[in-house]
């Protein structure tokens, strides 16, 4: 409206210096006076506010003329008299920038005759360090308080708060005095009690539910830590901590549930909590983003980043660095631990890798909040819910991008797992294993056979039995390594029929075979079982060439009563097959501790 009644004077001025003579002289002067006018802002008195029963919540913000106060000596008295010199803040609403020094509002209000006699003033910042209040009616001061996160004692309020007991029908002007180290935010309203109540559990509220969710974050990254003994969790934890830590400053319930009283805290830990943020981030960003061996000067400068803030943090904490120089700190190592994570989050993004969408999304959401705190800060962005919660609300995004981000890689990592293990076993297999027939060598015949000792007694005894083919070099030279092969083959599926599946057949040599049984109660059921493999080899093999048959020769051997050494059983048991050839094959043999001989096991 300034603007515009502005305006209109200039364009009058200029239409009768066009027609009058004796305002041509003064045409240039006016014009650039009017200019000078619109260049500076028309300063105009703030309409003093009415408080009225419908309206249960009024904004002083409209009403409020500020005065700088560098010396922070002015008393009350003083400021009662330069009236003419408090002019209107030209920063965003309820927000007055970075203030190092104290100022001075005012505010001038009347209350409606039919007005209720008790409202609440509140300051709806809490990081506010001293608000001295004085309500004023004429020339008296009506009620005063100090209020203030530094100023002690515990207030069961989240906000800065005061009941003001008014006369309806009565005019008055509220002025405080606010010092603060950091950013002046003043969203100030005079509020109905029972409005101030409703405002109040909403924020509340809001507030327990942003804690409870960013604590049980925080506690699941714990236990996941202590399952998977993965740092990158304690790693969530710095940010998530650090995020945590700032909210509860920020909005009050520090103060008001955990360290009440404690000036130390509330001083400190709204700056400390970025940095851990800050430390957690630049340490998060190089776990995800490096594979061990790569890119060693990315890593070395991410590792820097995070001990650069934990110095800062500790300079701060020792107050051995400012407020502000601590803030300068943070809001640059804040911003670079992502700007240096950007070229290998797009490079991986580029790959189609779904974590760094994850990461690039997180990215952007903090540097929207990031960018919401600067225009705060410098007064030109204006205060209201979204954005005075905007860091809230972007670090509980960020945090649950991040913790899919985690899942990812969780999943990612597991993957990796199954496939080493699965090329292990496969490795395994290729070395305990048979080429042709699939059966165990020698080195799993070795362990299958020291696993089934472990479990040997009188009562339940293990029986080696070595097996050598009758007849079977005949055939492979008169048919040929093919028909040979395919006759080894359906060999060893014959013996694997004669067993149960726990029990081993292994191929340890061109045509000899071993099988351990565990569970005879006697020598008895192991000579039978030796007659049962014997009798089965009568039948011919039907191979896709030939039909043919050939015989076996068994030597055994039995556990515990021959020893419990793998070694020497097979040792017995081959001796015993020796034996069994010499005296006509086709025989089963238990062999003789004398007739024991070395065989190549």
């Amino acid at each position: 409206m300034t603007v515009l009644l502005a305006t209109l004077i200039l364009f009058v001025l200029w239409a009768l210096s066009r027609s009058l003579l004796w305002l041509r002289r003064w045409r240039a002067v006016g014009v650039w006076g009017l200019l000078w006018l619109l260049a500076f802002g028309v300063q105009a008195d703030s309409p003093a506010l009415v408080l009225q029963p419908q309206t249960p919540r009024v904004d002083m913000w409209p009403a409020l003329r500020m005065l700088p106060d560098p010396s922070g000596q002015l008393s009350l008295a003083q400021v009662l008299a330069m009236d003419d010199r408090f002019e209107t803040p030209r920063t965003a609403h309820s927000t007055l920038g970075h203030q190092p020094n104290p100022v001075w509002l005012r505010m001038p209000f009347s209350v409606s005759t039919s007005a209720a006699p008790q409202w609440i003033l509140n300051i709806d910042f809490p990081p506010l360090n001293r608000i001295d209040a004085y309500l004023v009616h004429g020339t008296q001061v009506a009620q005063q308080a100090v209020m203030g996160n530094l100023q002690g004692g515990h207030r069961t309020a989240r906000s800065h708060a005061l009941m003001l007991q008014l006369q309806p029908g009565e005019s008055y002007e509220l002025l405080l005095r606010v010092h603060v180290k950091s950013i002046m935010v003043v969203p100030i309203s005079l509020s109905t009690p029972d409005a101030f109540l409703a405002d109040a559990l909403r924020e509340q509220m809001l507030q327990g539910v942003m804690f409870s969710l960013m604590l049980c974050l925080v506690l699941y990254s714990l236990t996941m830590w202590h399952s998977l003994r993965d740092a990158v969790f304690l790693k969530y934890v710095l940010v998530m901590l650090g995020g945590l830590t700032l909210s509860v400053v920020q909005f009050g319930v520090g103060y008001q549930f955990l360290w009440g009283g404690n000036p130390w805290a509330e001083s400190h830990l709204g700056m400390l909590g970025p940095l851990t943020s800050t430390v957690g981030f630049f340490l998060l960003f190089e776990h995800i983003l490096v594979q061990p061996g790569e890119y060693r000067f990315f890593s070395w400068l991410m590792k820097s980043g995070a001990a650069l803030a934990v110095l800062v943090g500790l300079a701060y904490a020792l107050d051995g660095l400012s407020t502000h120089a601590t803030s300068v700190f943070t809001g640059t190592l804040g911003p670079l631990s992502t700007l240096l994570a950007l070229p290998l989050t797009l490079q991986r993004l580029r790959r189609r890798d779904a974590m760094a969408a994850y990461l690039l999304l997180a990215v952007a959401v903090y540097f929207i909040a990031s960018a919401t705190m600067a225009g705060l800060v410098f007064g030109r962005i204006d205060v209201n819910f979204w954005t005075l919660h905007s860091v809230q609300l972007a670090g509980l995004l960020d945090a649950l991008l991040l913790m899919r981000l985690l899942a990812l890689r969780t999943k990612a990592t597991r993957l990796a797992v199954h496939r080493a293990s699965q090329e292990r076993d496969a490795m395994r297999s290729l070395a305990h294993s048979d080429p042709l027939t699939g059966l165990p060598n020698r080195r799993g015949l070795h362990d299958a056979l020291t696993d089934a000792l472990m479990q040997c007694s009188p009562t339940r005894m293990v029986v080696v039995y070595v097996i050598d083919l009758d007849g079977f070099k005949p055939i492979n030279d008169q048919y040929g390594h093919d028909v040979g092969d395919e006759l080894l083959v359906a060999v060893a599926a014959r013996l694997q029929s004669l067993v149960r599946a726990n029990d081993t057949v292994a191929r340890v040599g061109g045509d000899e075979f071993v099988t351990v049984v565990s569970g005879p109660g006697n020598e008895q059921q192991a000579i039978d079982l030796g007659q049962k493999i014997l009798d089965a080899f009568a039948l011919p093999f039907e191979l896709e060439a030939l039909s043919c048959r050939v015989g076996l020769t068994i030597g055994y051997a039995l556990a515990p009563m021959d020893g419990s050494d793998a070694k020497n059983l097979l040792k017995i048991a081959d001796a015993g097959m020796y034996s069994g050839k010499h005296a006509g094959k086709h025989c089963l043999r238990r062999g003789a501790a004398d007739e024991v001989r070395v065989s190549g096991f």
